[in-house]
């Protein structure tokens, strides 16, 4: 057994307060997004996506932040992949943004649903060819026998379409979290982390609280 109980890390007194906070989460999502952006750092736009199916077991994935506006958060996937069919089963899910550089995390909550073919077609198109294949090519959670395979089928897509457009594909596209609660977590002082949770109310606002840590 590896012993990693005295690993730790002591984090820098920043804080958090409610009257530094936007009353508007998605605003304050903004502010932070950007901030992540301005400090480089790597890939603030990848989240970890939890999902649970039937089966009630959680699934967890990394996937990619691709839009994000008031009605909620947007990313793409095969529709015939794990994360789909839980989706389908239960259409609640849960990111997570783990800006650790920062000493920040963000935990979003909400309904899940696919956005339209004609918002998930113009995205397709904005792809470079590459990922356009890259859909076609993988039966995404799908057991393969060998990469081999997949470079193989990826080469007969790239040379059936070399002088033509990718069609696109009917079995993937976008979803989107639209919140009914989001966390924003800031490290504190001897673990004495800030943490607020914005919850969506009956009348369209977001009740803001603080959370012990």
């Amino acid at each position: 057994m590896l012993d990693i109980t005295q690993m730790r890390k002591e984090y820098a007194k920043k804080g958090l307060n409610e009257e530094d906070l936007n009353i508007n989460p998605i605003k304050q999502f903004e502010l932070w997004f950007n901030q992540a952006i301005d400090v480089n750092l790597r890939e603030p736009n990848a989240m970890v996506l939890a999902t649970v199916g039937n089966d009630m077991m959680p699934s967890t994935r990394t996937v990619l932040l691709k839009i994000f506006d008031e009605t909620g958060f947007v990313f793409f996937s095969n529709y015939k992949s794990k994360k789909a069919r839980d989706i389908e089963q239960n259409p609640k899910a849960s990111v997570l943004f783990p800006w650790l550089d920062l000493d920040r995390q963000v935990k979003i909550e909400g309904n899940i649903e696919k956005i339209s073919s004609k918002a998930s077609l113009k995205y397709f198109l904005s792809r470079p060819k590459g990922s356009q294949i890259g859909a076609w090519v993988s039966h995404q959670s799908e057991v393969v026998s060998s990469r081999s395979i997949l470079e193989a089928k990826f080469n007969e897509i790239k040379n059936k379409f070399v002088k033509g457009e990718i069609p696109f594909p009917d079995f993937w596209g976008g979803y989107i979290l639209k919140p009914t609660k989001i966390e924003f977590w800031q490290a504190g002082e001897d673990r004495l982390h800030d943490r607020f949770v914005y919850t969506f109310q009956d009348d369209n606002s977001w009740k803001i609280e603080r959370l012990a840590p």
